[in-house]
């Protein structure tokens, strides 16, 4: 299979398994990492999804040259360009952590730039070389990039199509944490279990007042906000949340 997909309790894990081809998206292998996406959001059961990749080489380094890129070339609109659901506006609102073993490039930067959490491996490499073969970043990259690092990082990464090594994504605010590689997947479970801890549905919801508020005016966002705020107020996990807090207990939430 070109992706793997497990379900440890609450968390999903996702993992791209093209390790011959350095975990490169082939139109397969996008059509079966959709797929998981899409069971991930859909499941009521799974709070925190983790995205990695077989190997100690590549997370993965973007669109297959000789499969994906023709797709892409032939495409007349975005809604027939092969890409991964993660960086279209899918509005998965569930936590994503991106646990970064090896290089990290093209659309493989992409998808976990879509990613809400990033935790690199030592020897983890992130860039945008396609820019070399006359292409820029359509998954996403242009846009996530600059929202993500200061304005003229991002100009230089985009633009140069030279790599960065895991420090330097970590000195910028690219990732959250750079760990040794065989500690990679131990980190990326206890971020998970971190994220389980909190009231599900207000995870979500904080998710997306950020994600969402990013695009519109303050004021709009302050809206958002206030809509989100009564929305989880409303919750059965609220109203368990406030008692056990009361009670000094820890709290039973469902997602409800």
């Amino acid at each position: 299979m070109a992706v793997g997909y497990q379900k440890e309790g609450k968390i999903a894990i996702i993992t791209l398994n093209r390790p011959e081809a350095l975990n490169s998206f082939d139109p397969d292998q996008i059509s079966e990492f959709n797929k998981c996406l899409y069971d991930f959001n859909a499941d009521d059961g799974l709070w925190v999804g983790i995205i990695t990749a077989t190997g100690e080489r590549a997370f993965s380094v973007g669109a297959d040259i000789k499969t994906t890129l023709p797709r892409i070339q032939e495409s007349t609109n975005r809604g027939e360009m092969p890409a991964p659901a993660i960086c279209e506006d899918t509005q998965i609102w569930k936590p994503l952590i991106a646990a970064i073993n090896g290089a990290c490039l093209g659309g493989g930067f992409e998808v976990a730039l879509a990613c809400d959490i990033r935790i690199a491996a030592e020897n983890a490499t992130f860039g945008f070389p396609e820019i070399n073969i006359g292409l820029i970043p359509g998954w996403g990259g242009t846009q996530r990039l600059p929202r993500a690092i200061p304005l003229a990082k991002a100009a230089e990464i985009l633009t140069s199509g030279r790599p960065i090594d895991s420090q330097e994504a970590y000195r910028i605010g690219l990732v959250n944490k750079v760990v040794p590689a065989a500690e990679l997947m131990n980190e990326a479970r206890k971020m998970a279990e971190a994220l389980l801890k909190p009231a599900p549905l207000a995870v979500r919801s904080a998710k997306q007042a950020m994600m969402q508020g990013l695009e519109i005016t303050l004021a709009s966002g302050l809206e958002l906000e206030y809509q989100l705020e009564r929305y989880v107020t409303r919750s059965e996990d609220f109203k368990e949340g406030r008692q056990a807090f009361i009670e000094k207990r820890k709290a039973n939430f469902k997602a409800k």
